[in-house]
C-alpha cells in the first residue's frame, strides 16, 4: 500500500499537467484567428521572459486617443534565433505588429505574429508549435490574412 499511493499520486500529477501545458501553448485557447489586427505604436515596456516575451505599445486610435496594448510573442531564445535581440529595440521606438486579438472582450492583448523593427527588418514574432496562423510556415515572416 505504501508503494502504490506514491506511484498513483505521481501518475495523477503527470496526467493533470498535460492539459495545462497544451492549453498554455495553444493559440486557439486565447486568440481569435478570425480577428487579425495591425498595431503601430510606441514601445513603452519590454518583458524578455519565458515562455513568452511581452512588448507594450502606446497606440493612437482613429479618434486620437492613446491606448496601451500588450503584444505576446515568442520567448527570448526563439526571438534571438530569428535575429531579434534585446538591444534591437529601445523604449520610445516605433514598432509595427501584425497579429491576432485575444478572445476576451475589452482586453488590449494580441498575439504578435509579424514584427517590423525600427530598422525595417521584419521578424516572425509568433510562438512555434502553438497552432496559430502561419505556424507551419518557415521562420520568415508571414503577414496575417487581411492585414
Amino acid at each position: 500500500m505504501k508503494k502504490i499511493f506514491p506511484r498513483a499520486l505521481l501518475v495523477l500529477a503527470a496526467l493533470s499537467i498535460g492539459p495545462l501545458a497544451s492549453a498554455h501553448h495553444s493559440f486557439a485557447a486565447l486568440f481569435d484567428a478570425n480577428k487579425p489586427i495591425r498595431l503601430k505604436g510606441t514601445l513603452t515596456k519590454i518583458e524578455w521572459t519565458n515562455p513568452h516575451s511581452y512588448f507594450h505599445l502606446d497606440v493612437v486610435d482613429s479618434k486620437g486617443v492613446t491606448n496601451s496594448w500588450a503584444v505576446e510573442g515568442a520567448g527570448p531564445g526563439a526571438l534571438s534565433r530569428r535575429g531579434f535581440k534585446k538591444g534591437d529595440v529601445q523604449i520610445g521606438d516605433t514598432l509595427i505588429v501584425d497579429g491576432y486579438l485575444v478572445k476576451k472582450a475589452g482586453v488590449r492583448l494580441i498575439d504578435g505574429r509579424v514584427v517590423t523593427l525600427p530598422d525595417g527588418r521584419v521578424i516572425n514574432g509568433g510562438t512555434d508549435g502553438d497552432g496559430g496562423p502561419g505556424d507551419s510556415k518557415p521562420a520568415d515572416a508571414q503577414k496575417p490574412a487581411g492585414a
